[in-house]
């Protein structure tokens, strides 16, 4: 075909170079013959001569592409030298020369030895000389020529790519550009129309179209469609020669894509969805998955549900699964069968990214109804509240019923519900339940300061069907009931010093209390009612909840009284009103003129915990012989004969008489207080006992004022029933020395130190009627002499 299309103008080319050759082969011959010399004269007398010129040259022209059977005749080259004898020999040399072009020595003739392509070189440029052969001169300069390569339509237009891919948005309006391609035709597109190249269509009508001459492809028709067609193959022809017959031409395919757009509006398959539910499911339970389909693709295809409206938008909600564009039913609130069985939902499914282009054609989201049915299962019972609160006072009786739990059963049979106490929740037993009616009563006495709450467990349990229980938290709070009495929040160590002034401040006081009432806590301070004048110290309410001891009088002696016992009177606010005493001990101590404690009555043990191993060794080791040395002098004493106290009668002197009497061993060490004789009215002041934790001393004995009585037997005999009955008695047997002789005794004062200031004779004959304990005082001075005389 491509031959075929090429002969016309071989064959014109080839008479137009051989006509040129002969011209050429011809003019040399007429040039040489037609030549004169002619001659010019100079000034100087010589003739000046033209030469002619020694080579036929010229520029050559070759046809490509060559298909004949001989060589083809390029041209001839041929100098006046040559005299055709045979001398001369022409050599060739240059580009191709010996390969592409040949050239007899002898004649000068050129030939093509090969097809020449002008696509691969169009130009050639080649050297001539001709030599002598004898002496291997060149008889002429060596001269230039070029071979030209005349170009013929032999190559068709080629695409920059065999394969091309393109896209365009679907629903593109006519005419809309999609890609442009590019064919080149190695041609000459200087010599003729060889290399020109027009585009067409063979393939895509009538989608699409191509521009002749830029190649660019367009849409055809108006709003195609992806969701129809997707996938275009289009073939696009370049032919040269300018699309004329005869020229030659290449083709290229190309892939058209038809990009998505939101032009289509989600579609549920289905007007109406039914799904199931057991009642027990729970919260967030998915039930179902609905699906709008959309034709469109990527973000265009993706939507929203939502629940629009229906008597089921508060108990269920509609999730969007961003994978697979479905809309998922979920649970949102606990459903009911006894409450309603069948719920019915209307469910929007839109698009997110509506195109604005598209809105014409309607809303972009649909609806369907979607019904829901509640399946009934045996439910457990189910408590009226969350938790349970019950509040109770702490002095509540055993048995009492403090609060009540309530259960029903969910279920349209209604079954009977028993309830228990879980007793993991109450290891103690403290409460119980009535299991008819959930009543919650007490089995123990509560103690609010010990468990101000319990936390329990009640169980509900069908009776009919046991797996089937509820439990619930019930908390119990104890209230508070004003049922202790405040007392001192600690042990204090008091003391006052014996240069003390009235008024002084010896010591604050707190109190505790372990009742909790809800206004706070507030307390009194009062002295005993029984000791309302103390003489001592008086005591101060500061009304914050505290008191202060406060001294009465001028200076205190550690001689005469070492320890005070200071009963104090506590009582609350609360209803009802708890009071109690508490009692103060006070030590006696000597202190400096800055009131700092200096020595007191345990001044020994005091100073003896500062004292060094060695010297508790050496002092002990001097007690016990001390402590020796009175056993010897005391057993000595008892051998020794006793004699009369008096043995002179002239001897008149008081004297103390001793009765022997040992006392109440190392604990009665205040069995003779001089003290008490000189001060009836300390007689009543409680000792600190030494044997008997402080607060068993705290209570105070209120007994009546025994210096009414005149009898001594009388007082002697309630002494010792008093001691009988008291339980903070001495464990021990001892001999109590009250040191009282009351106030109208017969024998008025035992003591003879005023014998002599009497204005008469005494008569002591009484003394021998009061017994043997009176028999040295009737022998003394129941004698006819008198101690006066």
């Amino acid at each position: 075909m491509r031959t075929y299309h090429c002969i016309p103008l071989l064959i014109w080319t080839y008479m137009f170079h051989t006509v040129d050759t002969i011209l050429l082969q011809e003019k040399p011959n007429s040039y040489l013959s037609s030549k004169k010399i002619v001659g010019l004269t100079k000034d100087d007398g010589k003739m000046l001569r033209r030469t002619k010129r020694g080579w036929m040259w010229n520029q050559f022209f070759l046809l490509e592409e060559y298909t004949g059977t001989d060589t083809q005749y390029v041209g001839k080259l041929h100098t006046d030298q040559d005299k055709g004898d045979g001398n001369l020999k022409y050599i060739l040399t240059g580009d191709g020369a010996g390969s592409l072009f040949v050239i007899d020595e002898n004649t000068g003739d050129i030939h093509a030895a090969k097809k020449l392509d002008r696509e691969e070189k169009s130009l050639y440029i080649l050297r001539a000389k001709a030599i002598d052969r004898k002496t291997g001169r060149q008889v002429e300069p060596e001269s230039e020529f070029i071979i030209k390569i005349h170009d013929i339509n032999d190559n068709e237009p080629k695409f920059t790519k065999d394969l091309y891919t393109a896209s365009v948005p679907e629903m593109s309006g006519v005419g809309t550009s999609v890609i442009q391609v590019t064919a080149t035709d190695a041609d000459d597109a200087n010599y003729g129309n060889s290399a020109k190249v027009v585009y067409s269509i063979l393939q895509g009508q009538p989608y699409f179209s191509v521009d002749p001459e830029s190649g660019i492809i367009k849409t055809a028709l108006p709003d195609m469609s992806r969701e129809n067609r997707e996938q275009y193959q289009v073939v696009i022809q370049a032919k040269d020669m300018g699309g004329q017959m005869g020229g030659l031409s290449g083709t290229t395919t190309v892939n058209i894509t038809l990009t998505d757009v939101n032009n289509n509006p989600p579609r549920f398959p289905q007007s109406t969805y039914q799904f199931n539910s057991p009642e027990s499911v729970p919260l967030g339970t998915h039930l179902g998955r609905i699906k709008a389909n959309d034709p469109d693709v990527g973000e265009n295809a993706e939507m929203e549900y939502r629940i629009a409206e229906g008597d089921g938008a508060d108990m269920f909600d509609v999730i969007t699964d961003k994978d697979t564009q479905e809309g998922i039913i979920t649970v949102k609130q606990n459903l009911d069968f006894e409450n309603q069985m069948l719920y019915t939902l209307r469910v929007d499914a839109s698009n997110t990214h509506p195109d604005p282009r598209f809105l014409h054609l309607g809303p972009f989201k649909d609806t369907a109804v979607v019904k829901i049915s509640v399946e009934d299962i045996d439910e457990p019972p189910v408590f009226s509240k969350v938790s349970y609160l019950i509040e109770v006072d702490e002095d509540v009786k055993e048995g009492s019923i403090i609060g009540q739990v309530t259960a029903y059963d969910p279920d349209a049979r209604n079954n009977l519900i028993k309830y228990s106490v879980d007793r993991h929740t109450d290891m103690d037993h403290i409460f119980g339940i009535h299991s008819e009616n959930g009543s919650i009563f007490t089995l123990k006495a509560l103690d609010r300061e010990s468990s101000p709450w319990h936390n329990i467990t009640v169980t509900a349990t069908e009776i009919n069907n046991p797996k089937q229980s509820s439990h619930i938290p019930v908390f119990i709070r104890i209230l508070d009931i004003n049922d202790h009495a405040p007392e001192f929040a600690m042990y204090y160590e008091t003391f006052v010093c014996e240069n003390a002034k009235p008024g002084q401040l010896i010591q604050t006081v707190s109190v505790m209390d372990k009742d909790d009432p809800p206004r706070g806590h507030k307390f009194y301070f009062e002295p005993v009612p029984e000791f309302t004048l103390n003489p001592n110290f008086t005591i101060v309410d500061n009304k914050d909840n505290t008191a202060g001891i406060m001294t009465r009088k001028d200076g205190y002696s550690r001689n005469k009284m070492s320890t005070y016992l200071l009963p104090i009177l506590i009582f609350d606010n609360d209803y009802p009103i708890q009071s109690s005493t508490g009692t103060l001990t006070i030590r006696v101590c000597a202190c400096d003129n800055q009131g700092n404690m200096q020595s007191c009555t345990a001044e020994a043990l005091i100073l003896s915990a500062g004292l060094s191993t060695g010297a508790l060794v050496a002092i002990l080791l001097c007690v016990l012989i001390l402590l020796i040395l009175v056993v010897l002098f005391a057993a000595l004493k008892r051998q020794r004969k006793k004699e009369p106290l008096i043995i002179s009668k002239d001897d008149v002197r008081d004297n103390i008489v001793t009765y022997n009497d040992e006392g109440g061993g190392e604990e009665d060490t205040q069995a003779f207080d001089i003290g008490t004789l000189r001060n009836p009215e300390a007689r009543e002041d409680s000792k600190l006992r030494r044997d008997v934790m402080p607060e068993t001393i705290f209570q105070i004995r209120r007994t009546v004022p025994l210096w009414e009585n005149i009898d001594v037997q009388d007082f002697i005999h309630r002494r010792l029933k008093e001691n009988d009955a008291d339980p903070s008695a001495p464990p021990y047997d001892s001999l109590a020395t009250y040191a009282y002789e009351g106030n109208d005794s017969i024998a008025d004062s035992l003591s003879s130190l005023e014998s002599l200031t009497a204005d008469c004779n005494q008569d002591y004959d009484y003394l021998s009627d009061w017994g043997p304990r009176f028999k040295k005082l009737a022998d003394m001075y129941g004698g006819d002499d008198s101690d006066r005389d």
